[in-house]
């Protein structure tokens, strides 16, 4: 009498795309949280001074017809400041420090070339529809991020410039599509805040996504190595 076949049991290992980054985040970590907070503290250096002290008039920022569709949001300020922690999602997924490098100088051309249009054409967002300061959070987010050095937004010129990063590491790793979605939403979510919440207005946003788009696409153009890196 023939014993019955026993069935495999099945794997316990992780998904190979999980398993990618989780060492990808691991690598370099301390390096990576020091990194990118210096950054954004010499980044800020910058887009605070040409903030306060401009040096030509400032030009105020028409509204479009798009802006009177977008109602002022409060609970936006959640998805506005999560850029923040967005920024560091892709050089998070880096393995190798040059990699690191070469994609902290790109990100750095970005900021950089924001920051000298703010020079030579500093921008303001015209004055609220709504007192925003009665709102938690916001007479804080005014004294520190001022309505000026508006077009283009970097706020969404680094959540685009991340996104299409992050979509593409996604991708070389092989991560599920509901990984990606979750990056095109957050993405989403980041842009639209910054109108939202009225830190901006819609060709504020749009000229930011542009500029965020050319950078990642030269970045990736003339670097296709980086992110490449096998994990091992």
């Amino acid at each position: 009498m023939n014993r019955p076949t026993a069935r495999p049991l099945p794997s316990q290992d992780p998904p190979a795309w999980w398993a990618d980054l989780r060492v990808r985040f691991w690598r370099y970590l301390p390096l990576k949280v020091v990194g990118i907070s210096g950054f954004m503290w010499v980044f800020f250096l910058g887009y605070f001074h040409t903030l306060r002290h401009p040096v030509y008039p400032v030009f105020e920022m028409p509204l479009t017809a798009i802006d009177a569709l977008v109602p002022f949001q409060p609970w936006g300020l959640v998805a506005y400041v999560s850029l923040w922690l967005y920024v560091g999602v892709a050089p998070g997924l880096l393995l190798r420090l040059r990699e690191l490098i070469v994609y902290g100088v790109w990100a750095a051309a970005l900021c950089a070339c924001g920051l000298l249009i703010f020079h030579f054409w500093p921008t303001a967002v015209p004055k609220p529809d709504v007192d925003v300061s009665a709102y938690p959070g916001f007479a804080v987010l005014q004294g520190v991020d001022a309505a000026g050095n508006a077009c283009p937004s970097l706020h969404v010129a680094t959540a685009v410039f991340t996104a299409i990063w992050v979509e593409r590491l996604m991708r070389i790793v092989g991560a599920p599509m509901a990984l990606r979605v979750l990056n095109l939403v957050w993405v989403l979510a980041i842009a639209w805040s910054t109108v939202a919440i009225r830190q901006h207005v819609v060709l504020d946003a749009a000229a930011g996504a542009a500029l965020g788009t050319v950078f990642a696409a030269l970045s990736i153009q003339l670097s296709p190595w980086v992110g490449r890196g096998r994990v091992g």
